[in-house]
């Protein structure tokens, strides 16, 4: 897990590694007790979530320059695919210093011109197997230039709806205490750090305890 105190040496930290596979089942997390303040914490204060009544809001934290993050993401895609309608998930780029902004704000402008599905994996190869230090403006500009990106297309999103997105990451890291990366939010709630694949089995057990709370 890449920790907030850590931060200034794992910024560029590319060490590409073979991500963990495991075949998750939701009703083996259910059946597995998993306990609070050492697999997951309860937050003292809930978050306000933006999802629809009946939705459980599940949120990503994770930064671009993580290893870990970039070990966890295949598994976590994946996991994402098995979600059903009435599961809501969000990836949250976080913020541990000024100099995880332009990463931010790389992720929500892709985002904004529908792009994550082509390059968010392609953003975390660049960094850990590319070893290319995607960390400013003109770096990551650069970058999507090769990609076939209109420069100015991608600088609007850049310098408008990526700003204010990114301002509300930070909201969110705070609000849910986020210490280290990758972390998952659930339902406003609960906060669960990295713990490689047994981290989606603990939010596949809060999500259950949520959703069944809700239908009780």
């Amino acid at each position: 897990m890449l920790q907030r105190r850590d931060f200034s040496r794992n910024l560029l930290a590319a060490s590409a590694t073979a991500a963990l596979g495991l075949n998750l089942s939701p009703a083996l997390a259910q059946r597995v007790a998993f306990k609070e303040g050492t697999d997951f914490t309860k937050l003292p204060k809930p978050v306000p979530t933006d999802s629809a009544a009946g939705q459980v809001e599940v949120l990503e934290f994770f930064a671009y320059s993580c290893i870990h993050c970039f070990n966890f993401e295949p598994i976590f895609s994946e996991w994402v695919k098995k979600q059903p309608a009435q599961v809501r998930v969000l990836r949250v780029p976080v913020a541990f210093s000024q100099n995880f902004v332009p990463m931010q704000r790389f992720y929500y402008a892709l985002e904004s011109m529908g792009l994550l599905d082509k390059l968010h994996a392609k953003v975390f190869k660049a960094f850990h197997e590319e070893r290319l230090p995607l960390t400013t403006p003109p770096a990551i500009l650069a970058w999507v230039e090769k990609q076939g990106v209109d420069r100015n297309q991608f600088m609007a999103a850049y310098d408008g709806p990526a700003v204010k997105a990114a301002q509300k990451a930070v909201g969110l890291q705070d609000a849910y205490q986020v210490e280290g990366t990758p972390a998952i939010g659930v339902a406003g709630r609960f906060i669960v750090p990295g713990q490689g694949p047994k981290t989606l089995l603990i939010a596949d057990s809060l999500i259950a305890e949520v959703r069944k709370k809700g239908n009780s």
